[in-house]
């Protein structure tokens, strides 16, 4: 391919609306143009990468056991209503109407469809088990479209379903995925993490996400460096910090005048933050929800959310609480009654805490569970956080933020069961399939690699994936002699199998460096006027400093060298 006549152009300054360095590299580098919040054209050199991480995704999928299918995007609004999921999906969810006014969802994912085909061909356990995958384009509708293909509104996804007779069988299959990701992830230059995670809007009893860990990623992971411990903070848990045990001292009220928050409320008492419980309110599926918790912990909503089974979980407004009777920074759950009530179990982790006495301007001293309150459920709803104990083995917890670039769930027989898809098993019983799903997003993928594998000059892409292999320069460009002896150098570097975007512009020496350092191809070739007089070229990895000078009949072997060497 010659630069002059590829599609697309750099861009000399950086982008002002780019958010990360991958976004701000795929834009400046002309390999994506936005069409809308979240909607990209991909450029054909992106488009050329992105065809090498399905190359990989495919041949790791296919030796793992899959089969590729292709299934459609538009799909019938009334299979999700079947299982739920058009509630539980919510905004995210494209809907439109056809002609005849039947309503129809733009897919984000497959497991209806596919679970619905599974129900047509499969019959017997001899049909078991079965791992289907595709690369598809989805539809979500993100309230907040960010960082350029890090979270859109339109992507390619590989996603994978395997269907099975026990859980045996799919956690031998679940494991064959796990390997095929770590492979496929490792081919295109990423060290992950895997980690526990929620299923969310998938369902299912178990998942576990792949993490790159990035500045500046979207997700916060919490990580055991003693035992390998890691979870996303939706599905991390912490040993939370005791307080000293005490004897129970009578309930009395202390007058605090305009004072709201946990910081102030501990500093005009002189006690610790873990020395009160806080009242947060919220609406589950719009009934009145009363959430106690320490005061030094914060509610983790995913996991009130999953604990309670509802569908919506949102704050309270002021005029909610109001309406509910509760004094809005002074409330708790003494005395409380007629409201459902919730507690994190860190109310069993103290005594004689300081709460809302549900008046203005007074709190209430020495208050202790269940003498003074009793919660109609206790469980683990805090958000865990660095520097608690590990819930393996105690040890401290570190963080880091990162991509999330692939997740896998075991969905069990949640869709089986509700679309009614059955098998017969040796003895002639009807049982229910068991299911697990596999997600990986491609665009995602891709930039996420960037992330990755970029410096201060522009992209440095792994050979695996990079649009092209060589970045062939001719200078000067209106010589007439080198511009024919780098056209056959083209020539017998694609006769070998490498692949050549030869820069053939009229461009001064500096810009034509300049771009192959921002498109990130792995070897940069540079044929010159000096080099000729030597019947010989200068070669140079994208990630070194230093250049070789080599002979042209060696060229080939070199290139292959320093690819197979990356």
């Amino acid at each position: 391919m010659r630069v002059s006549r590829l599609f697309g152009k750099t861009l000399k300054e950086d982008p002002a609306d780019a958010e990360t360095p991958s976004h701000r590299l795929l834009l400046k580098a002309g390999m994506i143009h936005q069409v809308a919040a979240g909607v990209y054209s991909y450029m054909p050199l992106a488009y050329r990468s992105m065809g090498k991480v399905e190359a990989i995704i495919r041949e790791e999928m296919d030796a793992a056991g899959g089969q590729e299918l292709l299934m459609p995007a538009l799909q019938p609004l009334e299979l999700w209503q079947q299982t739920n999921r058009a509630d539980a999906f919510g905004a995210n969810l494209f809907r439109l109407r056809d002609r005849r006014d039947r309503e129809l969802v733009m897919a984000p994912t497959h497991e209806e469809v596919v679970t619905s085909l599974v129900k047509r061909f499969v019959n017997s356990y001899r049909d078991l088990p079965v791992t289907l995958y595709q690369i598809q384009t989805k539809f979500r509708d993100e309230a907040r479209p960010r960082a350029g293909l890090i979270r859109v509104r339109e992507f390619a996804m590989k996603d994978a379903y395997s269907f099975h007779a026990d859980e045996a069988s799919l956690d031998a299959s679940y494991d064959r995925m796990v390997e095929a990701y770590h492979n496929i992830f490792r081919r295109c230059g990423l060290p992950v993490m895997l980690v526990e995670a929620d299923s969310g809007a998938i369902g299912g009893k178990d998942s576990q996400e792949f993490i790159l860990p990035t500045p500046v990623g979207e997700d916060t992971v919490l990580f055991c460096r003693k035992c390998g411990y890691a979870a996303n903070t939706e599905r991390a848990q912490g040993v939370k910090p005791p307080q000293a045990s005490e004897p129970e001292l009578p309930l009395e009220e202390a007058h605090t005048p305009g004072i709201k928050s946990i910081a102030d409320l501990s500093a005009s008492l002189g006690i610790p933050p873990s020395k009160t419980i806080k009242a947060v309110l919220y609406m589950a599926d719009e009934e009145m929800l009363f959430v106690s918790i320490r005061g030094d912990l914060e509610v983790n909503e995913v996991k009130l959310k999953n604990a309670l089974k509802v569908r919506a979980l949102r704050l309270a407004s002021a005029d909610e609480v109001g309406a509910a009777g509760l004094v809005a920074g002074f409330a708790s759950a003494v005395r409380q009654k007629g409201i459902r009530s919730v507690a994190d179990d860190s109310i069993h982790l103290g005594s004689n805490f300081v709460m809302g006495a549900n008046r203005p301007d007074y709190h209430l001293r020495n208050a202790n569970h269940p003498r003074d309150f009793q919660p109609d459920l206790i469980i683990d709803i805090a958000q865990a956080a660095s520097g608690q104990g590990c819930p393996k083995c105690h040890a401290p917890l570190d963080s880091t933020r990162g991509i999330e670039v692939g997740h896998v769930f075991k969905l069990g027989t949640f869709f089986t069961e509700t679309l009614g898809v059955t098998y017969l098993d040796r003895e002639g019983r009807h049982r229910p399939v068991t299911m697990g799903c596999y997600g990986i997003g491609v665009g995602r993928l891709l930039a996420a690699s960037i992330e990755q594998n970029h410096d201060e000059k522009g992209i440095v892409f792994p050979p695996s994936i990079a649009p092209y292999q060589v970045y062939l320069v001719a200078l000067p460009a209106n010589n007439a002699v080198v511009q024919k002896r780098a056209e056959a150098l083209e020539e017998e570097l694609h006769g070998s199998g490498i692949e050549v975007l030869f820069d053939d512009r009229e461009e001064s020496a500096g810009v034509r460096f300049n771009d192959a350092d921002l498109l990130g191809i792995p070897v940069r070739v540079v044929l010159s006027e000096r080099t000729l007089r030597q019947e010989a070229v200068e070669v140079k990895r994208r990630k070194d400093k230093e250049a070789a000078i080599v002979p042209l009949e060696e060229v080939s072997a070199k290139v292959k060298e320093l690819l197979e060497g990356w």
